[in-house]
């Protein structure tokens, strides 16, 4: 049932009403903005560019206009040692964790550069003007306004490619130290003022597929991302490689032959996954992002808003080693701990839902064994990092078996990791970035480099009293049914006490209704072909979710039933944040 209803790996999102909104290609674009600037006598076109656009494909996109004055920001900003030196704080010394930056982009451009830029437009009477790069809109907002924007993951594949940090005199630095620098600095301001432009550009450029742009007029995609915000609605899941990793997914979503395996799915992350939103056939890709910081009330509800702000605080992700390798042993810091250190408001608490296991004695390692001595196993992981000697995890940490739709749940704090021949659905809060690995088994990463081990922050966070008892009687399949009758059963899996999240199991072969909470809810279809979600109201048209897939339910889409589309069991884990 399964094979005949394929997972879909890029899920579309009809918009309604706005059919003629958006044009792709080259000569498309240039055929629209040239009817904006008829009947003008003097036309300035503002292009502010998302750190990561090709900037010179988007100059050559414009180019046919015939600009009399070009002028690029990014040469307005101040030199790029100069930034290296004023954000290095942020990104600190440390090779993956930095601090989330305060700075805003205008920091980074001095007033008499963008007064001088601002004389030459002023001298210009006739013709088209175009100012673009990262910061065009700091010199004026024009008469066009223009976010050029791209997906998080494309950012990612171009760093891997040799796409350097914007505005950096530091071009030799790794694809992990580039993202870290995009992750802790650059996302953070851009994203401020992105958020300040959305609500009032005109035009938004898609510039996330090379040599394939789309164009949407902002009013459109205004629209667009409110409809979205009203209904249940997929992201465009991406795949990465890992040194763990398996073939489990590689064989169920037909994913492309990679030379070596898939460890990751994410697919449940809306601040790296994108929206592909489709204007009568003209698709437009757009981080999903951009939906949570536009329209945060109706996408994740009153209270969710109130405690949380625009930040969606829920995250699906999938780990394989299936055929595979055990994950590298890890603990995720105290919520005190990623305060004080790092400036975020709440910690990565989370758990693994057991899509599928397979041989004779699939596990996950979690929390110390009773009677572990700290500063033993501290030791013996130092001596492991110094190549004196492997780590015996198995003499400090549990092992614990486990099977299809088990639930394991760890609050930080708790030492774990899944083992080998596991699928795991990995569901969390969303500050990802932080987690402390402890040991990877004395392996190297793809690129034939150690992975980065951080003792003193592990040390730092476990929690002790986290032994084979309490592990057993707290963290493992704590599950309780709330409700069952003839249509079908629901039961809450989690999370943890100490965790804001609340986790539920839905069970049904016929239709079922699910509550709400005031919260947005996040769900995959962890057993069965198909499930169709159908609004109680008919606020919004059936949607169909199928066998591992992740959707997102808004709090604004209101009351709705899950049923099977076939009449086999179907079986959905929700996650929603607790009352």
């Amino acid at each position: 049932m399964q094979n005949n209803h394929p997972f879909r790996r890029y899920p579309t999102i009809p918009i309604e009403g706005y059919s003629r909104s958006a044009v792709g290609g080259r000569s498309a674009i240039v055929s629209q903005l040239r009817l904006l600037c008829q009947n003008r006598k003097r036309t300035v076109i503002v292009a502010e560019c998302y750190p990561g656009v090709d900037q010179d494909e988007l100059r050559e996109l414009f180019a046919p206009l015939e600009p009399a004055e070009v002028i690029h920001s990014d040469g307005l900003a101040l030199p790029p040692a100069e930034i290296d030196i004023l954000i290095h704080r942020d990104l600190t010394d440390d090779p993956v964790f930095g601090i989330l930056t305060a700075r805003r982009l205008d920091e980074f451009f001095p007033a008499k550069n963008l007064e001088a830029a601002r004389r030459r437009i002023d001298a210009l009477k006739t013709g088209i003007v175009l100012v673009y790069g990262v910061g065009a809109s700091l010199v004026c907002r024009g008469d066009i306004l223009a976010v050029a924007d791209i997906t998080r993951w494309e950012i990612q594949l171009r760093y891997r490619q040799g796409l350097s940090n914007w505005r950096t005199a530091r071009t030799d630095l790794s694809k992990n130290e580039k993202y870290k620098r995009g992750y802790f600095a650059e996302w953070r301001w851009a994203d401020r003022i992105k958020d300040e432009l959305l609500p009032q550009m005109d035009l938004y450029l898609d510039m996330t597929t090379k040599h394939a742009p789309a164009m949407v007029f902002g009013r459109a995609y205004r629209a667009a991302l409110e409809q979205v915000s009203q209904q249940p609605f997929s992201m465009v899941p991406y795949f990465d490689p890992g040194v763990w990793g398996g073939d489990w997914m590689k064989n169920h979503f037909d994913l492309p032959e990679n030379g070596s395996n898939y460890a990751w799915s994410f697919g449940g992350v809306p601040e790296e996954n994108s929206l592909l939103l489709d204007f009568g056939g003209q698709l437009v890709q757009t981080p999903a992002l951009n939906l949570v910081h536009t329209c945060p009330r109706p996408l994740l509800g009153e209270r969710v808003h109130g405690r949380f702000g625009a930040e969606f605080p829920i995250r699906f992700d999938m780990l394989d080693t299936m055929n595979g390798q055990n994950l590298s042993l890890q603990v995720h810091p105290l919520t005190e701990y990623i305060q004080q250190h790092f400036h975020m408001p709440y910690t990565q608490d989370e758990s693994y839902y057991l899509l599928d296991t397979q041989g004779d004695d699939p596990c996950v390692y979690l929390g110390v064994k009773t009677g572990t001595d700290p500063q033993a196993m501290v030791q013996a992981l130092k001596d492991a990092q110094d190549g004196i000697a492997s780590f015996p995890a198995e003499n400090f940490v549990n092992r614990i078996p486990v099977k299809k739709h088990d639930h394991v749940l760890i609050p930080a704090g708790t030492v774990h990791c899944s083992g080998a021949d596991t699928m795991v659905l990995e569901i969390s809060a969303t500050p990802y970035i932080f987690t402390f690995k402890l040991w990877d088994w004395g392996r190297l990463d793809l690129d034939g480099r150690p992975r980065p081990i951080h003792i003193r922050h592990g040390a730092a966070n476990i929690q002790w009293d986290r032994n084979t008892e309490w592990v057993k009687e707290n963290i493992v399949n704590r599950i309780t049914r709330i409700y069952e009758d003839e249509r079908g059963a629901v039961e809450r899996t989690g999370l943890h006490e100490r965790e804001f999240l609340d986790t539920f199991r839905i069970t049904t072969s016929r239709e079922l209704p699910i509550r709400r909470n005031g919260s947005v809810h996040m769900m995959n279809l962890v057993e069965g072909g198909r499930a169709v979600l159908t609004s109680e109201s008919g606020h919004f048209p059936p949607f169909e979710l199928h066998y591992a897939e992740t959707c997102i339910i808004p709090e604004a889409a209101g009351p709705y039933t899950i049923c099977s589309a076939d009449g086999d069991k179907i079986i959905a884990v929700i996650a929603c944040v607790r009352n």
